[in-house]
């Protein structure tokens, strides 16, 4: 096994599939078999997911809503997430998950403590985390990375909808687009390969934590992946870059 423990980081979209909006059991039913089979492998599985099927910054923008108030409605939907993504695995038997978010919220889920949250781990449980940092003005990328460090992941999974890994350029608007198969935190920063927030990849660079970017549709990518079988696009401290021939 390549990878121990590591960080999902999930798209809101990733709860809806085409729909793009709410949820389908489709979408919850291939998450869940996704994070059961990791976790039946023997991995440690902890989880981001945005709030984007539920909220959008354009809503914000159409109602000139504060940016602040606006991530704040975004923390919030990513928490209904968590919570829907958590009885998505319990009703497929997985009954050892725990939701923990960074704004308090008691009654629903556990608030954030990293020791507690490195314990759940330990002990074999599900940890979905919700509510990002607790403060706006980011996305969930960062988080997501953050949350990785601070629970000793080996790796953060960023998983994408019908997207490979990382181009030279946006595939749909440019067909002849390579698609990497190793690249540097550097050469992504440099080159503002629009894949997650570069602020996210600043600090995974900081804090030299590798992150696979890969096609989340594809069966069993997070246990393939775990396994060391290359299915997107690794991004590390000076590694070499490489692309696939496609």
């Amino acid at each position: 096994m390549k990878y121990k423990r590591v960080l999902l980081k999930l798209s809101g979209g990733a709860l809806s599939k085409d729909e793009r909006h709410g949820y389908t059991k489709e979408a919850l039913e291939h998450i869940a078999d996704e994070i059961i089979g990791a976790v039946n492998a023997g991995i440690e599985v902890a989880v981001v997911v945005g709030g984007g099927n539920l909220f959008r910054g354009r809503v914000a923008d159409e109602w000139h809503i504060e940016r602040a108030e606006a991530d704040n409605i975004g923390m919030l939907a990513t928490i209904m997430n968590s919570l829907m993504l958590r009885g998505a695995l319990a009703a497929k038997g997985l009954e050892k998950v725990r939701v923990m978010t960074a704004i308090p919220i008691n009654t629903v889920a556990e608030p954030y403590i990293r020791l507690k949250a490195l314990k759940h781990l330990e002990n074999g449980k599900v940890v979905i985390f919700g509510g990002g940092i607790g403060n706006p003005y980011v996305t969930t990328d960062y988080p997501s990375i953050q949350r990785a460090i601070e629970i000793r992941a080996d790796v953060v999974l960023m998983a994408k909808e019908g997207v490979k890994g990382i181009y030279t350029d946006n595939p749909k608007d440019h067909p002849e687009a390579k698609r990497y198969k190793t690249v540097s935190y550097d050469e992504v920063i440099k080159n503002k390969l629009q894949v997650a927030d570069q602020s996210a990849f600043i600090l995974a660079r900081d804090y030299k934590m590798p992150m696979y970017v890969f096609d989340f549709d594809e069966k069993d990518s997070v246990t393939r992946l775990c396994n060391g079988e290359n299915i997107g696009t690794y991004v590390g401290e000076e590694c070499k870059t490489e692309l696939y021939e496609e």
